[in-house]
């Protein structure tokens, strides 16, 4: 079985779509998948390095923009499918070309795109339904990162149970691991917080991930404090157009830094370090963010919305999504220093449980079901 993987949609800002490709063709390969990889040109080299035995292909410059992209989806993406023999065609980010000789698998991140649109920009939102409603109709199988992600497209969507195959993401343990004392010291020191502790947050600052709420209920709780932790909101800036109107309105006397992405080196340190690693999110199809930094051994304060409790299961604190939740929450963590240390602890015996070679195998047989689908 041989099957082309179209990662020409991974954006340049890898993004949760790059990072669930760039982790999975490793593992792929290492399966032993008879592999073809269409990536950026940029990107070729990175995947060719991950992974010598797989074949890349690069798709011209031209494809960096996005309409050239999704005009070559429709007409060269079915022609290199013909030219590399594929048996299978895995579309890993919601769109999938129509005029392909052989099955579709098509990966569907999650659903909050019908379920809460004003979420997200007004043109993408309009998009993604569209794309999602054209898989579901026409993919031989679809991939998705959570059962609540399934039964999200299912009751919004429709289509047939049997078509979807859950994998979860995994985490790379290697990376993603209990930092020591001195390397979180030394990832404080870089964001300028001297001795002060710190609740963090990582991902990227767009309203659904309900930032606005966090720093309201942070400062709530922390601007009586004699010695308050500061926030800090490590990620891509994002669209939310809330988010700095809440910031100007914290207290002089509190800390909120705003480093936006941070080194990949930086993150077990920074995640390890923070008394509380906040994730109030509204949905997510997976949440890879919250079992990274599970990982690294992290206190997690999360929402129980969608797939989010399937990645926290009992080694998390859970939340509503208003800010009076929030703080509530979170003010209960930081004044336990016991239950702060029984997160920590049961967060990275759970987060030993994803693995991104069991995610490729999940791929695996997702495509081989898409084959006899034939």
């Amino acid at each position: 079985m041989r099957v082309l993987l179209d990662a020409t949609a991974v954006p340049a800002d890898r993004g949760g779509v790059g990072r669930y490709v760039d982790e999975l063709v490793p593992e792929l390969a290492a399966a032993g998948a008879d592999l073809v990889i269409a990536a950026q040109h940029r990107d070729a080299d990175l995947y060719a390095d991950a992974a010598p035995s797989v074949e890349v292909v690069a798709a011209p410059r031209s494809l960096e923009r996005r309409e050239v992209r999704m005009a070559w989806e429709q007409v060269g993406l079915p022609a290199l499918v013909r030219r590399v023999r594929a048996d299978v065609l895995h579309s890993p980010h919601y769109t999938m070309p129509r005029g392909v000789s052989v099955p579709v698998v098509v990966t569907l991140h999650d659903a909050t795109f019908f379920t809460t649109p004003e979420l997200h920009l007004r043109t993408k939102a309009a998009f993604f339904r569209h794309a999602t409603r054209v898989a579901v109709r026409r993919a031989a199988v679809l991939v998705v990162p959570s059962r609540a992600t399934r039964d999200e497209v299912l009751r919004l969507v429709g289509g047939r149970r049997d078509d979807f195959h859950v994998a979860y993401h995994g985490v790379d343990h290697g990376r993603f691991r209990p930092a020591p004392t001195e390397e979180q010291e030394r990832v404080r020191r870089s964001l300028d917080l001297g001795t002060s502790s710190y609740v963090g947050f990582l991902g990227t600052l767009e309203p659904r991930k309900n930032v606005p709420a966090l720093v309201r209920a942070w400062t709530a709780v922390c601007a009586g404090l004699a010695e308050p932790p500061a926030l800090v909101l490590a990620g891509g800036r994002g669209w939310d157009d809330d988010l700095d109107a809440a910031v100007e309105a914290v207290p002089d006397h509190l800390v909120v830094r705003r480093p936006g992405y941070l080194p990949l080196g930086d993150l077990p340190g920074f995640l390890a370090g923070a008394e509380v690693l906040a994730y109030p999110s509204l949905g997510e199809g997976f949440g890879l963010p919250v079992l990274e930094a599970m990982a690294c051994g992290a206190s997690v304060l999360t929402t129980r919305e969608l797939s989010l409790p399937e990645v926290g299961g009992d080694a998390v604190a859970y939340c509503g999504t208003g800010e009076a939740s929030i703080a509530e929450a979170l003010a209960s963590l930081l004044a336990d220093a016991d239950e702060r240390a029984r997160l920590r602890a049961a967060a990275v015996t759970r987060a030993a449980q994803f693995t991104w070679a069991d995610a490729a195998r999940r791929h695996l047989e997702a495509y081989e079901t898409a084959l006899r689908r034939r």
